[in-house]
């Protein structure tokens, strides 16, 4: 079966630049980043930050390192980041924060990934005490990918983020799909970006950038991001092109997610996963044999995502339109029997 022919739901990091998209990257106007004289980049700096309600912004290859860099700016080397156990962080990041920083992290097992601003202040560790590991930040993920794509809920943010100021610990968001939480809640990016200190979020995910990721800090904690940036490889040269695609994404596609989500509902429904369950563009598919029934739906021309050997992952996005997403729904459904 041909390569256009495939229904790709494995992710949301699998779409292609547009046309439109392609031409705003080819006529960018570009200078060298480095130096800070990329009118292009700087754009979609100021944009982003702008957003979230912060006072600076730094484009980055990757939202790996937007958050690294984010997590380092919180966190002194041999102090803590608390998370959940299935955080992106410690699952998907090879282990960064210890490897590159010195900066230990330990998890609590949450329910499904939910946030529970109180599971987690009980498990802080004080600053002051030379027999314990001081817990510098915590982080959360909005929203959350193997939680299904979870909203985190807004009180709980808002709880963590109130004890935090008195307790003196820092905020990390790890938002790479923060977009999709924002078009699926109505909750403003602003409100998601005040309650953290540091925040990465990603172009590249729902939004359908090629590549790229911006931090939101102050403006004091930026200026030393660059520099975490240039010793980690990330300093970029003409990088305009790539940032034209970012600011092209805000402005075209960032609305069109909610269809995402309607299809993400289309594919619940009909495949037996409570909707209820669906709140964005990840659905999980539980207790299934998925070795075999991610290949069988390969060789049909539909591509899923294996998490493990119980469970398949669908992410609907811009590359796959609603014809596409029915036919998903009626070779899965067809291969489990639903």
């Amino acid at each position: 079966m041909g390569t256009a022919e495939l229904v790709d739901l494995r992710s949301d990091t699998v779409t292609k630049p547009s046309p439109g998209m392609r031409q705003a990257m080819a006529e960018a106007e570009v200078g060298d980043d480095v130096y800070g004289e990329d009118p292009t980049v700087n754009a979609l700096e100021e944009r982003v930050a702008g957003l979230f309600g912060h006072e600076a912004g730094l484009f980055v290859p990757s939202g790996t390192m937007g958050n690294q860099i984010g997590l380092r700016l919180v966190c002194e080397p041999g102090q803590e980041v608390l998370c959940d156990s299935e955080a992106h962080i410690v699952t998907y990041e090879m282990g960064a924060a210890a490897v590159l920083f010195g900066i230990s992290t330990r998890t609590v097992v949450s329910d499904g990934g939910r946030l529970d601003a109180a599971q987690l202040v009980d498990q802080v560790r004080p600053h002051g005490n030379w027999h314990l590991t001081a817990t510098a930040a915590v982080a959360v993920e909005n929203t959350h990918n193997r939680g299904g794509g979870l909203v985190q809920p807004l009180n709980q943010l808002q709880a963590l983020w109130d004890w935090s100021r008195q307790a003196g610990v820092n905020v990390h968001l790890d938002g790479a799909r923060i977009w999709n939480a924002s078009v699926a809640t109505g909750v403003d990016l602003a409100t998601y970006g005040g309650l953290a200190d540091t925040a990465s979020v990603c172009l590249s995910k729902g939004l359908g950038a090629p590549v790229g990721s911006v931090l939101v800090a102050s403006a004091e904690r930026i200026a030393a991001a660059r520099l975490w940036r240039k010793r980690l490889g990330g300093g970029m040269r003409q990088a305009g092109v790539l940032a034209a695609a970012g600011r092209y994404a805000l402005d075209t596609q960032l609305d069109r997610l909610a269809e995402d989500h309607e299809h993400a509902q289309l594919l619940a429904k009909r495949l037996g996963v409570d909707p209820a369950t669906v709140q964005t563009n990840i659905v999980r598919l539980d207790d299934v044999p998925a070795p075999v029934v991610a290949e069988a739906a390969k060789a049909q021309g539909v591509l899923v995502s294996q998490v493990s050997d119980r469970r398949l992952r669908l992410v609907t996005n811009l590359g796959v339109d609603r014809a596409g997403v029915e036919r998903a729904a009626d070779v899965l459904a067809e291969l489990l029997d639903r």
